[in-house]
């Protein structure tokens, strides 16, 4: 049985409520579009892959379970409340034992070689991350699950920094770290410029 997971993390795209940093620049409607659109592409570019077991970690919690945006067929894990390092916690706590990898869903350039790249890394590795140009990340990783998870994981982080990944690394402890290909997360509009592929 496969029992690698891998967290895809989506916010139902309403204007003034998803990439708002986005939104300042090009209106809080087109960037709700852009991420609607994108993150819909990245779904079937990455649900149906049989080398792992995708999951969509919704948000709000009661919108994104009833959601008709996103794939029926994909099973729905609520993020709850806190910020992001507290959602991301969570999901590593409580998912079954195994590798488990988790995503944004506002990476353009993602492919499946990727993401299999990063649950090879947990293979002799205790933790993987994906690094962003602007010193954050657009994926991470653990080999297990529950228990074995740092209780201070992600605290103090200081998200939306050029700290974040440094800071996320050094809740880790003594975990061995592999890092995969650095990729470009689009929060602002300068950002699209960067991506390779650059429409949903």
């Amino acid at each position: 049985m496969n029992n690698r997971q891998l967290f895809i993390m989506v916010k139902e795209p309403r204007a003034g409520r998803v990439k708002t940093r986005l939104g300042k620049d090009i209106g809080m409607t087109r960037a709700a579009w852009w991420f609607r659109h994108q993150a819909q592409r990245l779904l079937r570019v990455l649900g149906h892959d049989p080398r792992w077991q995708t999951v969509l970690a919704v948000s709000p919690d009661v919108e994104g379970l009833q959601s008709r945006i996103w794939p029926a067929h994909l099973p729905r894990w609520l993020q709850g409340r806190g910020d992001l390092g507290t959602r991301m916690a969570a999901i590593f706590q409580s998912a079954p034992k195994g590798p488990v990898v988790i995503i944004g869903a506002d990476i353009p350039d993602i492919t499946p070689a990727q993401i299999e790249n990063a649950f090879r890394a947990l293979g002799d590795h205790d933790a993987v991350f994906g690094p962003a140009p602007d010193g954050g990340y657009w994926l991470v990783g653990l080999k297990r699950g529950g228990r074995a998870v740092p209780p201070d994981l992600f605290e103090n982080v200081r998200w939306s920094t050029e700290h974040a990944l440094a800071d996320s690394m050094a809740t880790l402890g003594d975990m061995r770290v592999a890092m995969i290909d650095s990729l470009q997360d689009v929060d602002i509009v300068s950002d699209l410029d960067l991506i390779k592929y650059d429409g949903p």
